[in-house]
């Protein structure tokens, strides 16, 4: 399902990263799995995250916000 969503932010330049939402620590796909399944290059972040879990998500916006800066400096 995620495919048009990656293959927009790619084809647009814009930064982005992947969250692997798990519940209560469960992740059924690990993010080198997850990496090579959606053919993702090595710079484009993978993270876990329970999104349900405001510090989760917070981490979750951080991460994407620092990316974002390093890719807007390189």
């Amino acid at each position: 399902d995620c495919f048009p969503a990656v293959d927009y932010f790619e084809n647009s330049g814009l930064p982005f990263v992947i969250a692997l939402n798990g519940f209560d620590g469960s992740q059924p796909y690990n993010p080198e799995e997850v990496r090579e399944a959606l053919q993702i290059g090595p710079d484009t972040p993978i993270i876990t995250t329970d999104a349900r879990h405001r510090a989760d998500a917070k981490s979750a916006l951080i991460t994407l916000v620092e990316h974002a800066l390093m890719a807007r400096l390189r």
